[in-house]
């Protein structure tokens, strides 16, 4: 009687665990990651991030997916210890529990701290979660991976609260100048310069937020035989003379979150996505093409959102040392009063351009993971009415979405190549710096 019920329990074991790779199996679709993004995404248009917060707020999410996965597979390893003060983060369960379900808890869990419409998510959040609860996995295995998930969460968020964003919320507006080569609010919202003290915020990977120094930007002068006059004048014809698909390209990388549009004595906004949110639709697209399965695509969101994440911060640290005018100001003040861009003048800074940066820093990432040749089809503004637009690579992408700025009337020319050259640096370093997949692909 001892060996038979031994050899049932033996019997019974191996069920479980084979029915237990057999559900994972089934589950652990990339498609739910991207879904969860792409949801992500939506809520953080809806709330009007600015650019850098958006950053902040996929990173951590992000982050938060990725160290489920890299504590169930051994062939990934975990951020913490690699990215500032991240501290190992809690163990696994002991018992059986489905990778799958603790990394989609815990992307939906992270995510729903840093957004304000919480309610938003949640439905999401709960689609999800009855799908899956549906799909087979033991009731055991779920909670365990539910509370793991939670766990993992926690941590995550935890670490976030150090990272000194509470604090810059207390800190001065920015402050007007009276010097005409300073920055000044753009019609029509007239708005305050947006996130002055970004460069206070804990950076993930860079030394600091001044570690890559860019280039300063061309001298102000306003006469008509300076280069600074010349860079102004280059900005008011190529928007005068724009071409058709110059204005495509300049649309496409418009990215702005909170376009204002006025009809006579009507003003009203248009939501768009964020110029983050869309290098992280450009994972997903480039994650689906390749075939990455769950766990590289963890990874690819992981990597990319730390790469725009310290972009944005090396960046503003710049917009607010150089703190320059924008070509819009420059124009309407000393060349024509009535002169618009094609684009709506952000609040912030001229140099450098942050479009240009971050760009950059992504594509150098993804390069890292998805190779040097990848052409891909970028459908990311398609709900903005924006149609497809078609690239060879990674970094064809970045030098598009860099030259919009010129197209959009946004820009001088040296912000967008010093930006490049600023993203670039960030990107290499991020790329060298991290190691996440143990693969030998």
């Amino acid at each position: 009687m001892h060996w038979k019920v031994l050899i049932v329990s033996i019997a019974v074991g191996l069920w479980s665990c084979n029915t237990d790779r057999e559900y994972e199996s089934k589950i652990s679709d990339p498609e739910l990651l991207h879904r969860a993004m792409d949801k992500y995404s939506e809520v953080i248009v809806y709330d009007i991030f600015s650019p850098p917060q958006a950053s902040r707020n996929y990173a951590y999410a992000s982050i938060a997916a990725y160290e489920v996965i890299a504590a169930s597979d051994s062939s990934y390893q975990s951020l913490a210890g690699q990215v500032h003060e991240l501290t190992p983060l809690p163990p696994k369960p002991e018992e059986s529990y489905s990778p799958t379900v603790a990394m989609i808890e815990a992307f939906y869990q992270t995510a729903k701290h840093f957004i304000f419409s919480e309610e938003k998510l949640i439905s999401d959040h709960n689609k999800v979660m009855d799908k899956l609860r549906a799909s087979g996995v033991p009731r055991g295995d779920f909670n365990r991976s539910l509370t793991y998930g939670q766990a993992v969460a926690k941590h995550i968020i935890d670490w976030s609260e150090t990272d000194n964003y509470k604090q810059t919320r207390t800190f001065p507006k920015y402050s007007l100048s009276q010097d005409l080569s300073q920055w000044k609010p753009t019609p029509p919202g007239y708005m305050d310069g947006i996130e002055p003290h970004w460069r206070e915020i804990r950076t993930f990977v860079l030394d600091s937020a001044n570690q890559f120094v860019p280039d300063p930007p061309t001298e102000f002068n306003t006469d008509v035989k300076s280069k600074f006059y010349k860079e102004t004048m280059e900005v008011y014809n190529v928007v005068n003379n724009a071409n058709d698909e110059q204005k495509e390209i300049a649309s496409f990388w418009d990215c702005n979150p909170y376009v204002l549009n006025v009809t006579g004595h009507v003003m009203h906004a248009t939501k768009k996505i964020t110029p983050g949110g869309h290098w992280i639709s450009i994972v997903a697209i480039a994650a689906s093409k390749a075939g990455a399965d769950l766990a590289k695509s963890a990874e690819a969101y992981a990597l990319t959102s730390i790469a725009l994440a310290d972009g944005f911060i090396a960046c503003w640290d710049e917009k607010y040392r150089s703190n320059l005018v924008r070509p819009e100001t420059v124009i309407n003040e000393t060349i024509d009063e009535d002169w618009v861009p094609y684009l709506q003048t952000p609040p912030f800074p001229e140099h450098t351009s942050g479009h240009s940066v971050i760009s950059r820093a992504a594509a150098v990432v993804l390069t890292s993971i998805f190779g040097e040749s990848f052409e891909f089809d970028d459908n990311t503004e398609v709900k903005y009415g924006i149609p497809i637009r078609s690239f060879k690579s990674f970094i064809h992408a970045s030098e598009e979405a860099a030259v919009s700025r010129l197209y959009g009337g946004i820009h001088y020319r040296p912000a967008i190549d010093v930006g490049v050259a600023q993203g670039q640096k960030v990107g290499d370093f991020i790329a060298e710096k991290l190691t996440l997949s143990l693969r030998q692909d």
